[in-house]
Formats: structure tokens, C-alpha cells, sequence
């Protein structure tokens, strides 16, 4: 029997990797715009800080990658997280109104030494937000769908009373840089984001807890039955998931000075789920890859800046997103990919 060509037997081993599909149509999507731009890549430095549409997109897609880690998690269980977008608008209205505090009320104004505080406390109510979520999901069990659909509705509208409905303006440089300010050469949002992401795949890496996901996404009722504790997993994972949407919603309402709890993380979600089923994650459950969500997150930034660059609708914006997502998930599923190995 002959055999195959080292290099062909190696193939299929790097085409089985969550990430190889999506670094494809990013790698395709990004050569489009250098075709269609010869300067795209090239980038600028002044002020200390590097300019250019690669920095944007990675800037840009900086809430939806805090998203996607969360997401990723939740999904991996066999969940799903409709409400990030609605914790994003609670943290930052939260933020926003201890900031930019009323007339008359005692301190009124928040220095920037303060700053710690309010985000503390602005990540411990989206906190509060995920244990929410997880009592409804894990000890109640609720259906997740039904559990963060209450949250996506009732947050919204937390968020609006907190607001009145305005667009809460503050000025404060210490809260701002975070979402516009820079260091070593590069917008803070991208730090922010590539920090969440090493801390939360030191966790499910270096400990028990992602195989602990991994297991309740599987088979729950078999975790049970080896001493996980799929409620307590649950609880875990819906926290941390609020805790990324309030940390991205710091960073957007930090970018714009304001806290729109009308507009706020509105539809983020969506492309967070989207991100995280791109980036190879089983949305039934089980295994996960918190690199391809990473992809994934940075893909849908690029397919949007592509169509605003471009003079392409933004209407078409949604359209072509689905399309990515069924050509992925079409590539990476078992019976396209025992045809092409045929």
C-alpha cells in the first residue's frame, strides 16, 4: 500500500485546526482591501502611538473580542449570552453617572485618583449581572435563551433609568484614556483586550476549570455524576461573561466620553456569537477556542470596515457577516471536510 507524502499526511492535521478557516478569510479580506487600497497597510507614528487601518480594526474590535471570551465560555456549556450588549450599557452608565455627578451632590466630581474606584464598582454590578444569569441558568434551571433574554430586555432598561434616558457627557481624562488613550505605541482598548484574553486562557488552560467547561458542555448530567458541580460551573461562566461585557462597556463609554444607555453594546451580541461560531467553537458545546473567537472578533471589525471604507451600504453589512459564517461553518464541518480529505 503506498503511502502519503509527508507534507500530505501533515495537511489535514493543520486544516483540523479551529483557527486555519477563519485566519484564511481574514488573511483573503485583508489582501481585498490592500488591492483595492495600496496603503492599508502602512502605518504612522506620532503622538507616541501607531496609526493605520490595521490599528483601527484591532482598536475597534476590542469590545467584541471582551465579548467573544465570554461568549466562548458560555457557549462551550451549551449556553448562550443574549445579554452582554444590555451589561455593556449598565456598566457604562453606572461609570458615567458616578463621574459626572449632579450638582449639589456631596463630592461632586470624581478626580482622577477615584477613577480605580469607579471601575470597581462598575465591573462588580455587571458581576452582579452575570450571578443573575447564572442563578436563573445553573440552580434554576432555566433555559439560557430565556434566562439572558430577561436580562437583555430588563438591563436595557436599568440602564435608561440610571440615565433617564439621556446621553450621560462627562470629562474626566483618567477614565478616557481608557478607551482613547495609548501606551507603548499602541490604543489602550487593544492592551485591555489582550490582557482578559491571556487571564482567561491561563484559566481554562493552566487549570481544571476549562476542562470543567468543557465537560458540563458535553454531558452535564455525566460531570454531575464525576463530582463537577455543573451549576457552580455555570454560575462561574455567566460572571465572567457579565464581567467582559462591563469591562468593554468601560472601553466604549470611555472612548466617546458618554455613557448612550439607548445605543450602548446595542446588537453586540450578535457578533459576539457570531465571532466565537467562526472562530470554530461547537455551538452545541464541548470544546472551545478562544483563539479562533479572537479571529473571529477581529473578522467581523474587518468586514465592517471594509463596508464603510468602500461605500458599500451598511445595510449589507449583517448580509455578509451570515455569509461568512455559513462558509465557515460549512468548511469546518465534518462532511465538507471527509470530501475534501477524500
Amino acid at each position: 500500500m503506498r503511502s502519503l507524502p509527508r507534507s500530505r499526511r501533515n495537511r489535514p492535521k493543520v486544516r483540523k485546526s479551529a483557527i486555519f478557516w477563519p485566519l484564511v478569510l481574514l488573511g483573503a479580506l485583508l489582501l481585498l482591501n490592500f488591492v483595492l487600497d495600496p496603503g492599508f497597510f502602512s502605518l504612522q507614528f506620532r503622538d507616541g502611538r501607531f496609526y493605520g487601518s490595521l490599528v483601527d480594526i484591532l482598536n475597534r474590535a476590542a469590545p467584541v473580542m471582551l465579548l467573544s471570551v465570554g461568549m466562548t465560555l458560555v457557549i462551550a456549556t451549551g449556553g448562550v449570552d443574549l445579554s452582554v450588549g444590555a451589561v455593556m450599557a449598565i456598566a457604562g452608565s453606572v461609570a458615567a453617572g458616578l463621574i459626572a455627578r449632579p450638582p449639589g451632590f456631596p463630592l461632586n466630581g470624581v478626580p482622577i485618583h477615584a477613577v480605580p474606584g469607579i471601575i470597581l464598582i462598575s465591573l462588580a454590578i455587571a458581576a452582579v449581572c452575570g450571578l443573575f444569569n447564572g442563578f436563573l441558568i445553573g440552580f434554576a434551571r432555566l433555559q439560557p435563551i430565556v434566562a439572558t433574554l430577561i436580562l437583555m430586555v430588563a438591563g436595557r432598561g436599568v440602564a435608561m433609568l440610571l440615565t433617564d434616558g439621556q446621553i450621560i457627557t462627562f470629562t474626566n481624562p483618567g477614565f478616557a484614556a481608557i478607551g482613547s488613550g495609548s501606551n507603548l505605541t499602541l490604543p489602550n482598548p487593544i492592551w485591555i483586550s489582550l490582557a482578559i484574553v491571556g487571564i482567561v486562557s491561563l484559566l481554562t488552560r493552566k487549570t481544571a476549570f476549562g476542562l470543567f467547561t468543557e465537560a458540563v458542555g458535553d454531558n452535564p448530567s455525566a460531570a454531575d455524576g464525576v463530582g463537577i458541580d455543573s451549576r457552580t460551573i455555570k454560575l462561574a461562566i455567566y460572571t465572567i461573561s457579565a464581567t467582559c461585557a462591563g469591562v468593554a462597556g468601560l472601553i466604549a463609554a470611555a472612548d466617546i466620553k458618554a455613557a448612550d444607555a439607548n445605543n450602548a453594546g446595542l446588537y453586540l451580541e450578535l457578533d459576539a456569537i457570531l465571532a466565537v461560531a467562526i472562530g470554530g467553537t461547537s455551538m452545541a458545546g464541548g470544546r472551545f477556542s478562544l483563539a479562533g473567537s479572537l479571529i473571529g472578533a477581529i473578522l467581523m471589525q474587518a468586514v465592517t470596515t471594509t463596508i464603510l471604507t468602500r461605500g458599500v451600504p451598511t445595510e449589507a453589512t449583517l448580509i455578509l457577516k451570515a455569509l461568512i459564517v455559513v462558509g465557515v461553518c460549512l468548511a469546518q464541518s465534518p462532511t465538507f471536510a471527509n470530501r475534501r480529505l477524500a
